[in-house]
């Protein structure tokens, strides 16, 4: 898209439901936009005036419209004929769209009603659906049909088209926590190291954690550390970008040991700071704190 520089962007996400909006205003999300789902066309225009406000640093802003939100559906092309007159504004409607026989195969699959034929058959709401949105169909500057598109294909599908070179869509989050705490619910790799020597026996270390130097040097200076640290990393060089690469925004590495106080964050902290060359990457150290508790 051919947007004039320091303007605010916005996509419009709209078209024909169970076509895939849910998995575009995720990807949406996934690029750094400000995101609102089911705006009701009427709304617009006071959307616009907050989005107008200087106060705020909102520059990319994706809306999902459609059916559900009908009874505003008359005041959609009022609003869209405003957008055009904003100066400060860059807007772009993306319709999604498939074929007739693949929305009701997922309406059958996912055992949903179409918002138009709550007690009717699927296919004669997906056909009056269609018939409402030709004109808002052929308004849009971009047109997808998902008839075919598993919903990774759709995701990749927008990043690659909306996606500016400043955005890093992939990032690694390194987690410290303590098995003794339960463990992360959203963690995607976990690995303990409640195997390597613990600074907690150490008593002028107990009170300290592994943000402290005097406590990740007693942590690294094992044989077992560095053998395990090497080995993790060439893993994680192979796989980061292998998630990358299916699709996926965050990647959640959790690394345990018993308090979540010593080890667990020292190699966080080491893992953040090695892998930030090549990804985008934070570090969270869940029960750092916990101890104070005790």
């Amino acid at each position: 898209m051919a947007e004039k520089e320091n303007n605010t962007q916005l996509v419009i996400i709209t078209g024909m439901s169970g076509a895939g909006k849910t998995v575009a205003i995720q990807s949406f999300e996934d690029l750094g936009f400000f995101c609102v789902d089911n705006l009701p066309p009427a709304l617009l225009p006071k959307f616009l005036d907050l989005m107008k406000d200087s106060t705020n640093n909102i520059k990319n802003v994706a809306l999902v419209m459609d059916l559900r939100g009908r009874e505003f559906f008359d005041a959609l092309f009022d609003a869209l004929d405003r957008l055009g007159k904003e100066e400060w504004l860059d807007s772009h409607i993306l319709f999604l769209d498939a074929e007739d026989q693949s929305l009701v195969s997922r309406y059958k699959e996912t055992r949903r009603s179409h918002p138009l034929a709550q007690d009717g058959l699927p296919l004669e709401g997906i056909r009056q659906e269609r018939k409402m949105l030709d004109e808002l169909r052929g308004r849009a500057q971009t047109l997808i049909n998902t008839s075919s598109l598993k919903p990774k294909e759709l995701r990749e599908r927008i990043l690659d088209r909306y996606k500016a070179q400043k955005h890093q869509v992939f990032s690694v989050q390194m987690v410290s926590f303590g098995f003794k705490y339960g463990v992360p619910i959203d963690a995607d790799l976990m690995f303990d190291v409640r195997f390597l020597p613990n600074p907690h026996y150490v008593e002028n270390m107990r009170p300290l954690t592994g943000l402290n130097t005097e406590v990740s040097s007693y942590v690294f200076k094992w044989s077992d550390t560095q053998k395990f640290l090497e080995k993790l990393k060439d893993l994680l060089q192979f796989m980061l970008p292998q998630y990358k690469r299916e699709g996926k925004s965050q990647l959640v590495v959790a690394i345990g040991c018993t308090g979540g106080q010593h080890r667990s964050v020292a190699l966080a902290e080491y893992l953040s700071n090695y892998f930030s060359s090549d990804f985008v990457t934070h570090v969270t150290h869940r029960d750092i704190d916990k101890r104070k508790g005790l």
